[in-house]
C-alpha cells in the first residue's frame, strides 16, 4: 500500500504522459501531420513513438516505477510484433512496386508503434487510482470530439476546420468531413470518417457510465458524466454507422450482465428512454437507422461491402500463411475491402489473423481475471468496460478496414494496453490482501 502512495503521489508518471497521447490522438484533428518531417507523421504516432523509446530506456533501470515482468498482454503483443516483422521480411525478399513497398514501411512503422504504446501502458500505469484518472481525461476528450460532432450534424458546420496549430499542416485523407446519409449530415468529429467516429464514441460509452456510478458512490457531483454519456450515446447513433449501432447494442448486453442487477438494468431503461427521447427531437433518424439494417441484402452500402469477397479468398489463396505483407493491398490499387479480418488473411496471413484475434480475446481475458482477482469497485468496473469495448471493437473490425484508420487503431491498442495495466493492479491488490491474511496469524 505504501507503494501505491508513492505511485498516486508522483507529480509525473505514465499516466501523465498517456494523457499527452490521448490528447494528441483525440482532440487534435486527425487531418493533422506533422509539417517538418518528409512522411505522413501524425501527432498522435509521433507521441507513440517517443513513448516507445521512453518504454525502452526505463527498462534498462530499476528506479522509474516501470513494471516488469510477465504479463498475457505484453506476451500476445509480442507474438503480434514477431509475425508481423516476419510479414515484413517475407514480402520484402520478394519484389514489390515502389508504392506497396512505400506503404508497407510506413504500416510497419506504425504497427509496432501501436504495439509499443500498448506495452508501454501496460507496464507504465501502475496504481488504480492514476488509470482511473488516465480514463477520465479519456472520456473528456471523446466528448470534446463528440461535441464537435454534434455542430458538424445539427448545423453542417466543422468546427475543427477552423483549428490551426503550428508546426502542423492539413493533410487530404480523401474522406469529406461532412457527408451526408438520407436527410442527414454524417459527423466525424476531430476523426477521419464517420464509421471511425461512431466507433470511438461507443468505446468511450460503458467508461462515461462507469464513472457516473463511481461519482454516485463517492458522493460527488455527476452532471458531467451524464453529460459525457450522453453526448457519446448520441453520436454514436447519429454517426448513421452500423458498427456504432452494433457497437451500443453489444455495449448494453454486457454491462447488463456483468453490472449488478440494480444498475444495470436501470441503465438500460434510460438507454431506451433516450433513443427514444432523440427520435423525437431529431424528426426522421429512427426511420433512418432502422431503414440500415432493414432489408439490407438490397442496400447498395452492404452490397458494396460484400462484393469483393470472393476476390479476397482468391487473394488469400496465394500466400496463405503469412499474407502478401502488410499495407501492401492498397485500396487505390485493388479493392475497398470492409472487413478487417479478410484483409489480415490478405495481408498476414491465416497467422496473422490468429494474432488479430488473440490480441482483441487476450485484452478480454485480461479484463475478466483482473474482475475476478479485485475487490476494489473501480477496478472491477473498468474491467466491465473493457470487455464491452473490445468485443465493440472486435466486431467493428468485421465491419471496416479497422487497421486502416488511425484514430480507432489508437484507441484500440491503447485500451489492449489498459487491460494489461489492470491486470497488474489486481494480482499487486491481490498479493497483499494475502499478505495481509497471513500477516496476523504469523
Amino acid at each position: 500500500m505504501a507503494d501505491e502512495r508513492r505511485l498516486t503521489a508522483q507529480r509525473a508518471d505514465g499516466a501523465t504522459l498517456l494523457i499527452f497521447y490521448m490528447v494528441a490522438l483525440l482532440v487534435v484533428p486527425a487531418r493533422f501531420t506533422i509539417a517538418f518531417v518528409p512522411i505522413t507523421l501524425p501527432p498522435a504516432l509521433f507521441v507513440a513513438m517517443c513513448l516507445a523509446v521512453v518504454w525502452f530506456a526505463a527498462h534498462l533501470v530499476d528506479h522509474l516505477g516501470m513494471a516488469k515482468g510477465r504479463n498475457a498482454v505484453r506476451t500476445i503483443l509480442a507474438i503480434y510484433v514477431i509475425l508481423h516483422l516476419t510479414t515484413y521480411a517475407l514480402a520484402t525478399r520478394r519484389y514489390l512496386p515502389i508504392d506497396e513497398l512505400s506503404v508497407s514501411d510506413s504500416a510497419l512503422i506504425r504497427i509496432v508503434s501501436m504495439a509499443a504504446l500498448a506495452v508501454f501502458v501496460c507496464d507504465a500505469v501502475r496504481s488504480g487510482e492514476r488509470l482511473s484518472r488516465a480514463l477520465r481525461v479519456m472520456v473528456g476528450c471523446l466528448t470534446v470530439s463528440a461535441f464537435v460532432g454534434l455542430f458538424q450534424f445539427g448545423l453542417g458546420l466543422d468546427l475543427a476546420s477552423y483549428i490551426t496549430l503550428p508546426g502542423l499542416r492539413v493533410q487530404d485523407n480523401g474522406y469529406s468531413a461532412l457527408e451526408s446519409r438520407s436527410i442527414f449530415f454524417r459527423p466525424a468529429g476531430t476523426v477521419n470518417h464517420p464509421i471511425e467516429f461512431g466507433l470511438v464514441c461507443v468505446l468511450g460509452v460503458p467508461f462515461a457510465a462507469h464513472f457516473v456510478f463511481q461519482a454516485k458512490d463517492r458522493g460527488e457531483p455527476v452532471g458531467r458524466w451524464w453529460t459525457a454519456l450522453s453526448l457519446l450515446a448520441l453520436m454514436a447513433i447519429l454517426s448513421l454507422s452500423r458498427t456504432a449501432i452494433i457497437g451500443l447494442v453489444v455495449t448494453g448486453i454486457v454491462m447488463a450482465i456483468l453490472l449488478p442487477r440494480e444498475r444495470g438494468l436501470p441503465l438500460l431503461g434510460v438507454g431506451a428512454v433516450f433513443l427514444g427521447g432523440a427520435s423525437i427531437v431529431v424528426p426522421g433518424l429512427f426511420g433512418t437507422v432502422t431503414s440500415m439494417f432493414s432489408n439490407i441484402e438490397d442496400d447498395p452500402s452492404f452490397q458494396g461491402r460484400t462484393k469483393d469477397y470472393d476476390g479476397a479468398w482468391l487473394e488469400i489463396a496465394k500466400h496463405p500463411w503469412l499474407g502478401r505483407g502488410f499495407g501492401t493491398f492498397l485500396p487505390s490499387k485493388y479493392t475497398i475491402l470492409d472487413n478487417q479480418y479478410l484483409l489480415t488473411m490478405i495481408e498476414n496471413g491465416y497467422l496473422g489473423l490468429i494474432a488479430f484475434v488473440l490480441l482483441f480475446l487476450g485484452a478480454i481475458f485480461a479484463a475478466l481475471r483482473a474482475r475476478a482477482l479485485s475487490r476494489d469497485e473501480g477496478v472491477r468496473g473498468i474491467a466491465m468496460c473493457l470487455v464491452a469495448a473490445m468485443l465493440t471493437s472486435a466486431l467493428g473490425a468485421a465491419t471496416f478496414d479497422e487497421l486502416a484508420f488511425s484514430v480507432a487503431t489508437g484507441m484500440t491498442f491503447m485500451l489492449i494496453g489498459v487491460s494489461g495495466a489492470l491486470l497488474r493492479i489486481a494480482r499487486q491488490e491481490a498479493a497483499a490482501r494475502r499478505a495481509a491474511e497471513v500477516s496476523p496469524a504469523s
